[in-house]
């Protein structure tokens, strides 16, 4: 015996398509949003999915940023890169700031740079080069998003 479903509206069929993607994981309204726009859903069915959403309570971007940079901070990056990649996911203005600079008050970023450099310095090892050394380091921390002032400190450290 065969069940007939009733035909999905646009929106009902943008709800479903945002709900398959926020059971994987969290997603800021900007990623929900281009995610379906990038389906072909029509920009105000887009808006109205998303603010039924967020008032489920299944977009939260704060609960979302605030779980990122902890996964970023435990991945080793620094707070430059993290707000870049903040900004990237549509995370951007006071209040993630905010919620950046208190994480900034409570989180040692010289340990986490310390902790990255001692692993990459297996890695480092294999340069004869003094110089070359330096600036593979130099590279890599900046890269990571560490403060300018740490990896100098960091350098100094362990490659002279």
């Amino acid at each position: 015996m065969t069940r007939s479903r009733k035909p999905e509206t646009g929106s009902q069929h943008a709800m479903n398509a945002a709900l398959r993607l926020l059971t994987r994981r969290d997603h800021t309204g900007f990623e929900i949003q281009q995610k379906l726009r990038q389906r072909g859903f029509a920009p105000e069915t887009v808006r109205a999915v998303i603010a039924e959403c967020e008032r489920l309570n299944y977009i939260d971007d704060e609960r979302t940023a605030r779980i990122y940079i902890d996964q970023l901070l435990r991945r080793g990056f620094g707070f430059r890169r993290i707000a870049v990649e903040l900004k990237k996911k549509g995370l951007q203005g006071g209040r993630f700031e905010d919620i950046l600079e208190k994480q900034r008050a409570e989180i040692d970023e010289r340990e986490i740079a310390l902790r990255v450099v001692q692993k990459k310095m297996n890695s480092l090892e294999k340069e004869a080069d003094c110089k070359k050394r330096r600036d593979k380091l130099y590279r890599f921390l900046d890269y990571r998003g560490f403060n300018r002032s740490i990896i100098s400190e960091l350098i100094r450290d362990f490659v002279e």
